[in-house]
């Protein structure tokens, strides 16, 4: 994307996530919904918006009331974007925040049962109640004479 069309990208984020934290009157619209990235195409003819939306159980319905209100918001962008002609609106489920948080539980997990195998407590304690040795910082070790 050229620095204009980023810029453009960036201000229709920025006003999108404002449209939809005001409040849309589609009952099917509920729920936590971020406006994760807005991608225009280079002739402005287009712009994608990736959403995330939690619950996970709202998602279909919220999904198809942003859908239904892209013409609204697309009218709505209007008044706040400076443009002779509008991009077309277009949304998009964006899937990277809930495949980074599968990663993140999966890593904790690993950790949790390295732990154990370990027979180390989560807190930083051994098995036999004293601090493990990796907890001890050089400032503890250091004592005036």
């Amino acid at each position: 994307m050229s620095r204009r069309t980023e810029r453009i990208a960036s201000t229709m984020q920025r006003q999108l996530q404002a449209l939809i934290a005001k409040g849309l009157s589609d009952p099917r619209i509920r729920g936590m919904i971020t406006i994760t990235s807005v991608s225009v195409t280079e002739d402005l003819d287009t712009a994608v918006a990736k959403v995330s939306i939690y619950p996970v159980e709202r998602q279909s319905a919220t999904f198809h009331g942003l859908r239904a209100a892209e013409g609204y918001l697309r009218r709505e962008l209007g008044k706040s974007v400076a443009l002779k002609k509008l991009p077309q609106l277009r949304f998009e489920i964006d899937e990277s925040i809930k495949r980074e948080a599968g990663v993140l539980a999966a890593l904790d997990r690993v950790r949790e049962e390295r732990e154990a195998k370990e027979g180390k407590d989560p807190g930083g304690v051994d098995a036999g109640g004293q601090p493990e040795a990796d907890d001890v910082n050089d400032a503890d070790l250091e004592r005036p004479v």
